[in-house]
C-alpha cells in the first residue's frame, strides 16, 4: 500500500513538473517573440515569432530526456503532443494578450 502512494506521488510531481515547464516556456516564448519581433500591427503577421515557440518545444523535449523525469519507455507520443499543445497554447494566449495590450494602449 505504501509503495502505491509513493508511486502516485511521484507520478503527480512528474505531471506537475512537465505542465509547469510547458506553461513557463510558452509564456517565455511569447515574451521573447514580443521582444524580438515587437508588438506593432505588423507583428501579428510576422512568422519569425513562431520560431520561439518551436524552439521552446524543442528545448523541453531535450530537458525532459536529459533530466530523466520519464524513463525511456514512459515518454510516448501522448506526452510529446501534450508538451507541444501546452507550450503552443500558452504562447498563443500570451502573444495575443501582448499584441492586444499594445494595440489598445
Amino acid at each position: 500500500m505504501s509503495t502505491e502512494s509513493i508511486s502516485d506521488r511521484r507520478e503527480h510531481i512528474r505531471s506537475v513538473s512537465v505542465t509547469a515547464m510547458s506553461a513557463l516556456l510558452g509564456v517565455g516564448a511569447a515574451v521573447a517573440s514580443a521582444t524580438w519581433v515587437g508588438v506593432s500591427n505588423a507583428a501579428a503577421q510576422n512568422t519569425q515569432a513562431l520560431t520561439f515557440v518551436l524552439g521552446a518545444i524543442l528545448v523541453q523535449y531535450i530537458l525532459i530526456n536529459v533530466s530523466g523525469i520519464y524513463g525511456e519507455d514512459e515518454f510516448g507520443t501522448k506526452h510529446y503532443l501534450f508538451v507541444a499543445f501546452m507550450t503552443f497554447s500558452l504562447w498563443f494566449v500570451t502573444w495575443g494578450i501582448l499584441l492586444t495590450a499594445e494595440a489598445s494602449g
